[in-house]
């Protein structure tokens, strides 16, 4: 019994000395906080000190700063602050970044709903210390629109981000009618989280630059109302392209279309396997450049070598495009969308010799999906499978716009990274193969309407 108190004492004693035994402990001081100077940690951050156009750097002297950025304030007695406010947003605050003379803080990210352009500090007394300091909200960023054909009178969405819907400036969506004068979006509705804006479509629209303008400037979209440049395949005459291979793809309209005709792969009674096993009469398209010549035309007409269509020189900074519609009642459930360029030594539609051209020429074959020669297989390319998200995947009924950028097309047939990624001669001919991929899901018969398919900058 002696030893189990004398233990326990002891512990106590040990305990004890540990809590005491803290020279480094955080203690709140008294004192009113003084702040002499602030310096920013983060890049890219407006001066009181230099011109407008200056790229700064880390520790300059500031004040002001966007959102998320992370500061030092300097000065006296900055351990008595308990709570840093700037406008009407608390910032979280870490002990271990606060000393008597520093306090380094993270500005909040999300936007303020009241603007003071003041930053305050508030002591373990209550006592609040006002700092004049600006969060500059920038104008509206914007990463994508949900369906860039969206016809006019319909809905659609722009996603980004401080998409700020001021009462006294309202959030403006613009687009240019035919003789070039902005027009504006109607029933204007903007996300809760300055995330996205929802609109209506104005009547009278035509192909060019939207803008979204708030109350902290404009911003133009890096992508293009009815983006026609770099078609290459339309399905309407327009190019002229579509079918060129072994199959004779669906090319359809009905009352779904959104500009005309699209391709269809599958037909809502095809199946999908589990692992979308090879099925090249329901979900391929390919188109072949060439022709039955000797020498072979890939230059003009029906089979011209697809970068003798659009200019392909700049493709590190280009993306693939096009409108996609799945049906609610035929969902995509299995397979990877697996969208692939071939130059002429992969594939043309004869194999016959090509003028002016002295490498191999590859006759019709498919063997990016089947490996067959070459190692083809693992020959870069693109693989879209929203899917497996959720296990499921469709449109809701509606026409949505798919990016891919020519950056993304590092995959090889099993969803395996490759390091033999397209180079500037493969964008002559194009194959979409909904099959395998490598990731599993569910038997299904899906219906995939594919339409405007296009090479676009990327801004």
């Amino acid at each position: 019994m002696k030893k189990i108190l004398f233990l326990s004492v002891a512990l106590l004693a040990v305990g004890l000395t540990s809590c005491e035994d803290e020279p480094d402990k955080y203690e709140v001081a008294d004192g009113v906080p003084v702040v002499n100077y602030i310096r920013c940690l983060s890049s890219e951050v407006t001066s009181n000190t230099d011109d407008e156009d200056t790229k700064y750097t880390n520790g300059e002297l500031v004040e002001s700063a966007y959102p998320s950025s992370t500061l030092c304030l300097v000065g006296e007695n900055l351990r008595s602050v308990v709570k840093v406010f700037f406008n009407d947003l608390e910032a979280n605050l870490n002990t271990s970044y606060i000393t008597d003379h520093t306090l380094i803080v993270n500005v909040p990210g999300s936007v303020p709903t009241e603007v003071s352009d003041k930053m305050y500090l508030i002591t373990s007394s209550g006592q609040t210390v006002e700092v004049d300091f600006k969060v500059i909200i920038s104008a509206p960023s914007v990463a994508s629109m949900s369906c860039e054909y969206a016809p006019a009178g319909s809905r659609a969405t722009i996603y980004g981000g401080y998409m700020i819907d001021d009462p006294n400036t309202p959030l403006t969506v613009t687009f240019k009618n035919a003789a070039g004068q902005d027009l504006p979006a109607t029933d204007v509705e903007v996300a809760s989280d300055y995330s996205s804006v929802t609109f209506t479509v104005p009547e009278g629209a035509v192909e060019g630059p939207i803008t979204v303008t708030s109350v902290y400037g404009a911003t133009q979209a890096p992508f293009r109302y009815m983006d026609s440049r770099g078609m290459l395949f339309d399905f309407d005459g327009a190019t002229g392209l579509g079918n060129h291979g072994w199959h004779d793809r669906e090319i359809l309209s009905d009352e779904t279309s959104i500009t005309g005709k699209f391709v269809q792969l599958g037909n809502g009674t095809a199946k999908l396997s589990e692992n979308a096993d090879w099925d090249d009469a329901n979900f391929s398209f390919e188109y072949w450049c060439g022709s039955w010549d000797s020498p072979q035309n890939i230059t003009s007409g029906e089979g011209i070598a697809l970068n003798n269509l659009v200019d392909f020189t700049n493709y590190e900074n280009m993306s693939l495009k096009f409108e996609l519609f799945i049906p609610k009642a035929s969902p995509w459930m299995a397979g990877a969308m697996q969208i692939c360029f071939e130059g002429l030594d992969k594939v043309t539609i004869s194999g016959n010799p090509i003028d002016g051209y002295a490498g191999t020429v590859a006759a019709a074959n498919a063997h990016v999906f089947n490996n067959e020669a070459n190692d083809l297989g693992k020959f870069g390319r693109a693989m879209y499978r929203p899917w497996t998200t959720t296990g499921s995947f469709d449109t809701n009924d509606q026409w949505i716009t798919v990016t891919m950028p020519f950056s993304s097309f590092i995959y090889d047939k099993d969803g395996g990274v490759t390091s033999n990624t397209p180079k500037l001669s493969d964008f002559t001919s194009l194959s979409i193969f909904v099959m395998g991929g490598g990731i599993p899901g569910t038997e299904c018969t899906p219906i995939i309407k594919i339409d405007n398919i296009r090479a676009v900058p990327n801004k």
